[in-house]
C-alpha cells in the first residue's frame, strides 16, 4: 500500500465510508456539485458598467467608453498619443477588421512575442464586482497578447460585463464547456501586474504589462 492509499484509507475509515455505501456518497457529492450553490455575496446596487469602471480605475487600469466598435481605433490612438507610445501593436485576429489604418495605428493579427510592446485583445467577459477582465485562450485568442507586451489594451463590449465570478463561470460553462473541453487557460486580469515584495511598496509591471487600458464599447 502506498502512502497515499494509506492516508486516504484512514480518512475513509474515520468517515465510515465502505464499498457498500460509497456509491451513495458519490451520488450525494454529484448532486451537491450539480446545484452549484452560491455562498453569501455583497449587495451591488450600481449599474454594472459604472461599477466596473470604478473598480478598474482603483486597480490602476484606465478607461475610455465609445459608442460603437468602429470608434475603437481612434480611442486607442488617443491613448497611445497621450502616453507617447508607438502606434504599432499585435492583436487578436478578430479585431484586425476594425479601421486601424484610418486611426494611424499599425496592427498585426498574431500572437505576441517577447519583443512586442503593445497587445490588443478582446475579452470573454468582465466582472463588475472587482473590475476584472476574463480572457479565454484559444487558437485566435492567444494569452501571450495580454501577458507579454508592456501595454495591454482590452476591448470590452458593455453587454459582456457581468456581476461577478459566479456569473462569469456560468457563462463559460454555457458557452464553452457544455459540448467541448474548457479552454486550456482562463486568465482573470485585475489591472497591471504588480508586486509588493520589496518593503511592501507596490511596483507595477512586475511580471506582465505595466499598463492596462480598457476601451468599453457601449453599443455592443
Amino acid at each position: 500500500m502506498s502512502s497515499r492509499e494509506n492516508i486516504l484509507g484512514r480518512v475513509r475509515s474515520k468517515l465510515g465510508r465502505t464499498e457498500a455505501n460509497a456509491s451513495h456518497g458519490r451520488a450525494a457529492i454529484d448532486a451537491y456539485l450539480a446545484k452549484r450553490a452560491q455562498g453569501p455575496r455583497p449587495i451591488i446596487e450600481e449599474a454594472l458598467l459604472s461599477r466596473f469602471r470604478a473598480k478598474s480605475e482603483l486597480l490602476s487600469s484606465s478607461i475610455e467608453i465609445v459608442a460603437v466598435s468602429p470608434e475603437v481605433p481612434q480611442a486607442v490612438a488617443r491613448y497611445l498619443a497621450a502616453h507617447q507610445l508607438a502606434p504599432q501593436a499585435v492583436c487578436w485576429p478578430e479585431l484586425a477588421r476594425l479601421p486601424w489604418h484610418e486611426a494611424g495605428v499599425r496592427v498585426e493579427p498574431r500572437a505576441a512575442t517577447g519583443s512586442d510592446l503593445l497587445g490588443i485583445t478582446g475579452c470573454f467577459c468582465a466582472l463588475a464586482e472587482t473590475g476584472t477582465l476574463v480572457l479565454c485562450s484559444g487558437a485566435d485568442t492567444a494569452a501571450t497578447t495580454s501577458l507579454l507586451p508592456e501595454t495591454h489594451i482590452a476591448i470590452v463590449p458593455a453587454s459582456r460585463i457581468v456581476l461577478g465570478m459566479e456569473e462569469a463561470w456560468s457563462l463559460i460553462r454555457s458557452e464553452l464547456g457544455e459540448s467541448r473541453p474548457l479552454p486550456r487557460a482562463i486568465n482573470f486580469i485585475s489591472g497591471p501586474s504588480r508586486t509588493g515584495d520589496i518593503e511592501q511598496t507596490i511596483v507595477l509591471g512586475a511580471h506582465g504589462p505595466y499598463r492596462v487600458h480598457i476601451v468599453i464599447v457601449q453599443g455592443e
